[in-house]
């Protein structure tokens, strides 16, 4: 698992037919200390983030069944949205 912030959405009306009916948001990855990490990804929504939220992302295998699409082409799906961060 990682941590993002959903940055924008993507409108795709041809795409997959496994993905229909999924919400598709751009995500930055972040580091520790919520600064950027890497490049943009798209990302399924799973838990109905909206763009500013920090957010915890799985990839592979964890999106799909995230999805519950597991015939879907998912590498990447938003899994919670994180209300606080505590470091100690």
């Amino acid at each position: 698992m990682y941590l993002g912030k959903v940055i924008g959405t993507v409108v795709a009306t041809r795409k997959d037919e496994n993905l229909i009916g999924t919400k598709l948001m751009i995500t930055q990855p972040l580091d520790i200390d919520s600064k950027p990490k890497g490049e943009p990804i798209i990302a399924v929504d799973t838990v109905g983030a909206g763009i500013g939220e920090l957010v915890i992302c799985v990839k592979g295998t964890a999106g799909r069944i995230a999805a519950r699409k597991m015939d879907a082409p998912i590498d990447i799906a938003i899994v919670g949205i994180v209300d606080e961060i505590t470091i100690s």
